[in-house]
């Protein structure tokens, strides 16, 4: 071999090394690390999609599996087109009416007490909620009106409102979310006294069964003195009515 193009050969540049690959990533929640929130705060958890077409679908969801069954059960084609995504839908819509599950009611209390001198009573009334009975997975919906005697303590009134909605999101009875909501503010606050009552449709009884349009449901939790006391109790209601 010519011993130039033996030089030449081992001079040539080599090739310059490919620039490595970035893989970026989607976290699946957008919770924010610990060390970004605020010290004592509780995490942030990723809102629940609500099963609209805007929003992303997981195909994949083990809930979406049944419901084909049950589609197919019912004589329909699960893949014509305006069935082929709704057992995504109706997966995505069921954990997002039921996420008061991976909710902590107390947790949501704890965060907004406050020390303050005052013993009259505090009422919010008209708190819209939406539930689903757990008998026949069919919703039931109205208002709700919390009260309670202060000691020493409130909370803040946003608050009030949430707590129905963390028991509401939730397979449920009127009867049994009526007393969850009285009794963890009573838990919480160790106020004087707590009054709930909650006014509620319930289209079991309305789409099927007794078919009744009119009708409703009211079911009350009284606690301390909004119970032993005659006064405080007809006060709250009236104040409700």
């Amino acid at each position: 071999m010519d011993p130039m193009q033996k030089k030449s050969r081992s001079k040539a540049p080599k090739s310059a090394p490919a620039a490595p690959t970035r893989t970026l990533t989607t976290p699946a929640s957008s919770t924010l690390p610990a060390a970004t929130a605020p010290a004592g705060a509780p995490a942030a958890a990723a809102a629940p999609s609500s099963g609209d077409d805007d929003e992303p679908l997981d195909e994949f969801d083990p809930i979406a599996h049944p419901v084909r069954a049950i589609l197919r059960e019912l004589g329909e084609d699960p893949a014509r087109e305006g069935l082929r995504r709704t057992p995504a839908r109706v997966a995505a819509s069921m954990r997002y009416m039921t996420q008061g599950y991976a909710q902590d009611p107390v947790a949501l209390l704890n965060h907004a007490v406050f020390e303050e001198d005052t013993d009259e009573m505090v009422v919010v009334r008209d708190i819209e909620l939406y539930s689903m009975c757990e008998h026949h997975m069919v919703p039931f919906f109205g208002k709700a009106h919390v009260g309670y005697l202060p000691k020493g303590r409130i909370i803040g009134l946003s608050k009030i409102p949430r707590i129905v909605d963390a028991y509401a999101r939730r397979l449920q009875v009127q009867e049994r979310l009526t007393s969850q909501i009285a009794h963890a503010l009573f838990d919480v606050l160790r106020p004087r006294g707590v009054g709930v009552v909650v006014e509620a449709r319930h289209l079991c009884m309305m789409m099927r069964g007794v078919e009744k349009q009119n009708s409703r449901a009211v079911t009350s939790c009284m606690l301390g003195l909004f119970r032993s006391d005659a006064r405080t109790r007809s006060e709250f209601l009236d104040f409700v009515r």
